[in-house]
């Protein structure tokens, strides 16, 4: 028998977004790209939460809503943006950026094409598992496993040619499998 639940507090809420803001914008920066447009999708989510989070029973559930819900934002406004086109300036990488420096490795995660983009983000800067990337994106568990697998060779590929380009060098990634999976 499913129970109403009592509304969720300020003080909770609070909590939660103190919590959950920091992950939640760094998932939007690597989908959206824009810090404009990652601020967006992330107070777009906690809106939602606030107006629909009540009807979720499981409060442990709560961190997967928010990265499912953020990712279902981003989706849409996608594709609206394929429908509804704007021009966009592209942004220039600057050549003096460090090779190994934070920005330079989330500038190319920025650059792999987004199904991979957001598996990459979820596993490792959020340390979600497989399990939960699967729920979040809404593919089979072997679909994250294979996104993962070929975004790691896609960021690889996008730092290899920044150090060519900058004359840097590049550590290589840790890998769980000595073998890529062709999928």
């Amino acid at each position: 028998m499913r129970h109403k639940s009592a509304g969720m507090s300020e003080i909770d809420f609070q909590q939660l977004v103190d919590r959950q803001y920091a992950p939640l914008y760094r998932f939007a920066l690597s989908l959206a790209k824009s810090e404009a447009d990652a601020a967006d999708l992330t107070q777009q989510t906690f809106f939602l939460w606030a107006s629909k989070g009540d009807q979720l029973r499981d409060r442990s559930k709560a961190k997967p809503w928010l990265f499912k819900t953020l990712y279902r934002e981003f989706l849409g406004r996608r594709r609206h943006e394929i429908y509804f086109p704007k021009i966009e300036k592209e942004m220039s990488i600057s050549p003096n950026v460090n090779a190994f420096d934070s920005p330079t490795v989330l500038q190319a995660l920025r650059e792999v094409e987004e199904p991979f983009r957001a598996p990459l983000t979820l596993f490792y800067l959020e340390q979600f598992s497989y399990r939960e990337i699967a729920d979040v994106l809404q593919v089979p568990i072997g679909t994250v496993m294979s996104r993962l697998s070929r975004g790691k060779a896609l960021l690889r590929q996008r730092l290899l040619s920044k150090k060519e380009a900058l004359g840097h060098k590049i550590a290589a990634f840790q890998s769980d499998k000595r073998e890529e999976s062709r999928g």
